[in-house]
């Protein structure tokens, strides 16, 4: 067998025959280390002498980036994750796993997705919030697993992330979770653990955080006796990109491959060293690599046209595909409020709807970070609404109404070349050594650019010096009118801007600090140009890959894997003027679509919200807009809670999420009744951020995250406190209504430790029009246990789909073991406690209309999964 993979002309893909244990003899010491890490950004480590082929990976979880955050191939963009536990389908979700992200994965030569990410919203201010499904554990681990089975049908391998108890963004790499044995595992294990009971992912990857005191990557109680000997996991554990702070603890704690390559702590020379010091034996660097041999096996098995292609990121869009895309993108819309049916909205009795807001216009993809990816195409709201309303005569007027960005708008359609391709000129350009900042005239690389936020990281030209120009030139999009224009420009290195031949933002000769481009950026700095109409003005910025000088931080250090600059700008605007006229405009239409929220500046990687409130004057804009015309829809799009002081004061309020490609079709869908709502929240929205569980010790103190409102997260606080919320968790309405009956339990059956009980009920549509509605079962713990339990968690539900008016359907959800049971901290075990326990059905958590109860004669104790 051997003999066969010494042969070169064999396929990458025939490693999926390769007898691993063979392989693994024959492995030298260096190339056991070597598979350990990876190579590069994005892919694990081949040899060729054995045949074993690299695998790529690349990043989820809304969609497949491939290599470049420069200049990426476009791709499909899904809803952001909370938008997709917001559909409460897992068979949904299962197709967009197959047909979207697998299918995707193979069109980046791609074999192994770093997603889904399933950790729990804590606390929406979180900066990473919207990559995580729910704030209660069930429902993300559900959710996730159908996301994982659906991927992993199609051939291409996950990676759950981020094992564990990764919750917020601020100190990431250092902070510590402080966390009760029981919230560990009920809360922020269990959908991890629900995926690997029924999905089981190919990979983990280990989070940034401490977790009681260890690193995740160097935890050897979560990866080794939790990880593999609890839950049996046998595929290969990953760290986080840069997620690794030494070398041994990890290999020895069971961290099986080291992401990325670049700047890594597996180097041959050290590792061989802490072999000869005992430190650490190869017996466990080949464990490690035995892993990895194993999931390259699984690659190999999988998708093999994936190794044995080219190599090649390609975009396709289908028919099919972007109607898929629509599909989940409206599944997921959730319609909070609807009084006096204002919703849909008929454009046959409307002869004047104003659209204002400041994501109206707006590309409002996903949030920001390494979720981040180039669309293959995007339709804004106003684009979608307007579309919709082609042929129905309605006259259509328009205005911003308030400012709501973090960073000067994206000039990526603003910005054009001498002539007239849509983009700028980019020149890269050697520096005289590799000491000096004087770049060179010759051009080494000269390429039209169409993005104006480039984060090149590792994407340089061949022959690039360690010092390094970037030159960008284009001309800004001529005005219909003399205008005050301003620029914002944001570095990790240091830039200068110059229009016309005119500096006007000068980010290089000393610099402050900052949060974007993954921490590593600069504050943006600004500068006005008056601009002439009808006028083709030049800019010019001038980029270098070192950072400058700044007070308390002279260090002037070469940006290596993560250099970037972004220039965004906008017209100046007057605030006042903007809003009056977005008052006026309302005042003279039969109906406004007010569409406003956040952005992939204000939920992203990399930092923390720090506040729940929306934007500028945004909430200013809707109370105004809400009094001069009381058909005011408000369309909110975010990944995560906001506030909403004016939702009393407005008849209709339609959560959109981050929704990807489709986000105005979607939307349009759903306020013109083309599609009929049935997304259910994924998580709470508060009144204040005073009401969240977490408030008060979310942030990292001293370096410790201390999870004080232990097993009380989400809903299950506000039901514990009786505080009200804003919109309860599973909250949802219909264009239509329905009636939930007939209540009826099983007899509980338990066998060899397994538990098993049947609730069935019967859904009936009472309105007018078809639709869909999800039935949500809660429990109730024992009245007699001694112990503290939350007063309701959510174990089951059932979908009930396009039900037709007056139909009426039975329905059934099984209960497992998992809706019994709790952890033991006294014992170490999973305990299922005698007594009588509450069975609660309702449409939300806060609106459970049936109820009964069963008992449970006998306990019982498990472990594993």
């Amino acid at each position: 067998m051997m003999r066969c993979f010494l042969d070169k002309q064999m396929a990458p893909s025939d490693f999926a025959k390769a007898n691993i244990e063979q392989v693994l003899n024959t492995l030298t010491t260096d190339e056991a280390i070597s598979l350990t890490a990876g190579v590069g950004f994005w892919h694990t480590h081949a040899i060729e002498r054995l045949g074993i082929p690299a695998v790529k990976v690349s990043d989820g979880p809304n969609g497949i980036r491939g290599n470049h955050f420069f200049m990426g191939t476009p791709a499909k963009c899904l809803p952001s994750s909370t938008a997709i536990g917001a559909t409460w389908d897992p068979k949904l979700v299962e197709e967009v796993g197959l047909k979207l992200l697998a299918e995707e994965a193979k069109l980046r030569s791609a074999s192994l997705v770093l997603a889904p990410t399933c950790n729990i919203q804590r606390n929406p201010l979180g900066g990473r919030s919207f990559e995580s499904f729910s704030e209660d554990p069930f429902l993300s681990g559900i959710i996730a697993s159908a996301y994982v089975k659906g991927v992993q049908s199609g051939g291409i391998g996950t990676t759950i992330k981020h094992f564990v108890a990764n919750d917020k963004e601020d100190d990431r790499m250092a902070y510590d979770s402080i966390l009760s044995e029981r919230a560990l595992r009920e809360i922020y294990l269990m959908p991890f653990m629900l995926a690997q009971k029924h999905a089981q992912p190919w990979a983990y990857m280990t989070a940034y955080n401490r977790v009681n005191g260890t690193h995740a990557s160097e935890n050897a109680f979560l990866l080794k006796k939790l990880l593999r000997d609890e839950w049996k996991f046998d595929g290969m554990v990953m760290s986080d990109w840069f997620g690794t702070f030494g070398v041994d603890p990890a290999l020895k704690a069971g961290l099986d491959l080291e992401m990325p390559g670049t700047n890594k702590w597996r180097t041959l020379d050290y590792v061989n060293r802490l072999i000869v010091a005992r430190k650490v034996n190869v017996r466990t660097i080949k464990q490690r690599a035995k892993q990895v041999l194993e999931l390259v096996q699984k690659c190999a098995q999988g998708a093999p046209e994936v190794l044995d292609g080219d190599g090649a990121e390609r975009t396709v869009d289908t028919p099919e595909s972007t109607e898929l895309l629509r599909k989940v993108a409206a599944e997921s819309i959730v319609l909070l409020r609807n009084e006096n049916s204002v919703l849909p909205l008929k454009p046959q009795e409307l002869k004047k709807i104003a659209i204002v807001g400041p994501n109206a216009k707006a590309i409002v993809l996903s949030g920001g970070g390494s979720a981040a990816l180039k669309a293959s195409f995007f339709i804004t709201p106003f684009e979608g609404i307007v579309k919709a309303l082609d042929g129905s005569g309605a006259e259509i007027t328009y205005s911003e109404g308030a400012r709501a960005y973090k960073t000067m708008p994206s000039l990526d359609y603003e910005m054009f070349t001498a002539s007239g391709q849509r983009g700028w000129v980019g020149t890269w350009h050697k520096h005289e050594s590799d000491d000096s900042l004087v770049p060179l005239d010759e051009v080494i690389q000269e390429q039209v650019i169409d993005e104006t936020r480039i984060f090149i990281s590792l994407s340089t030209p061949p022959g690039i010096t360690k010092r390094w120009t970037l030159k960008l030139r284009g001309q800004l999009k001529p005005r219909d009118k003399d205008c005050k224009f301003e620029f914002g420009l944001t570095v990790a290195g240091r830039a200068k801007l110059f229009v016309d031949g005119n500096l006007v933002i000068d980010n290089w000769t000393r610099q402050r600090r900052g949060e974007d481009f993954f921490g590593v950026g600069t504050v943006e700095e600004k500068g006005t140009y008056d601009l002439k109409a009808g006028a083709k003005h030049d800019i010019l910025v001038e980029f270098c890959n070192v950072r400058g000088p700044a007070d308390g931080d002279e260090d002037e250090a070469v940006m290596d894997s993560n250099p970037g600059v972004r220039l965004g700008g906008a017209e100046v605007e007057d605030s006042d003027a903007l809003l009056e006229s977005a008052v006026s405009l309302a005042k003279e239409a039969d109906a406004v679509i007010a569409v406003v929220g956040l952005n992939a500046d204000w939920e992203t990687e990399g930092y923390d919200r720090t506040t729940l409130a929306l934007p500028g004057r945004t909430d200013e804009l809707i109370a105004k807009v809400a009094a001069a015309n009381k058909n005011t829809v408000v369309v909110t799009q975010s990944g995560s809670a906001i506030t909403m002081p004016w939702s009393d004061s407005v008849p209709a309020i339609v959560h959109a999420w981050y929704l990807g490609n489709a986000s105005g079709d979607a939307i349009a869908d759903v306020l013109f009744g083309k599609h009929n709502p049935s997304g259910k929240l994924s998580l709470t929205f508060p009144k204040r951020e005073e009401d969240i569980p977490s408030f008060g010790h979310f942030h990292s103190e001293d370096g410790k995250v201390r999870y004080a409102e232990d097993l009380y997260v989400g809903y299950k606080h506000y039901q514990h406190r009786n505080i009200a919320p804003l919109y309860a968790f599973g909250h949802g309405l219909s264009y239509t209504t329905f009636s939930l009956s007939n209540l009826q339990l099983s007899a509980p059956s338990i066998s060899n430790n397994e538990f098993n009980l049947v609730v069935s009920l019967n859904v009936a549509n009472t309105g007018s029009v078809a639709g869909s509605e999800v039935a949500q079962v809660y429990i109730a713990p024992p009245t007699t246990s001694a112990l503290s339990h939350p007063p309701l968690q959510l174990k089951g539900w059932n979908k009930v789909r396009d039900l037709a008016p007056g139909q009426e359907e039975k329905i059934e959800v099984v209960l497992d073991k998992y809706a019994v049971s709790y952890w033991s901290e006294d014992r170490g075990v999973w305990a299922v406690e005698k007594g009588v326990y509450g069975v609660k059905v309702g449409t939300s958590s806060d609106k459970l209309v049936l109820e009964e109860i069963f008992e449970i004669k006998d306990g019982f104790e498990w472990t594993g999964i």
